[in-house]
């Protein structure tokens, strides 16, 4: 069993920062790719930011040039780097990974809330 688990999440300012980290564990796979998705409230799951191997990454025209999506060195594990936040940024950010198969594994989220 693959288990993902999302931290880092939390009650942020409007203009700061958070980053999130997302740890995968359990029976080993190979990925092709880490992703971040958000569930923003009444909207339905969107891609934030995805990372595939050999550095390709893709971001959502709403988070280019205030997020940055990063593996980490036994990549195993994935963050989002998050700046310049807003309320429209609130949500459960999810992490997945996506096996060389194509099967896809998701965490639990983890809850942002942009508000002064």
């Amino acid at each position: 069993q693959v288990q993902l688990v999302e931290s880092g999440g939390g009650l942020v300012q409007p203009g700061g920062s958070l980053r999130l980290s997302c740890g995968v564990s359990g029976r080993r796979i190979s990925m092709t790719a880490l992703a971040w998705y958000r569930q923003r409230p009444g909207k339905e799951r969107e891609l934030v930011a995805r990372i595939r191997n050999g550095g390709n990454v893709q971001y959502a025209d709403s988070v280019k040039g205030r997020f940055n999506i990063s593996r980490g060195k036994a990549h195993d594990t994935v963050f989002l780097q998050m700046s310049n936040l807003n309320a429209e940024d609130t949500g459960i950010y999810y992490c997945q990974a996506v096996s060389n198969w194509g099967a896809d594994f998701w965490g639990q989220g983890t809850q942002v809330t942009v508000s002064s």
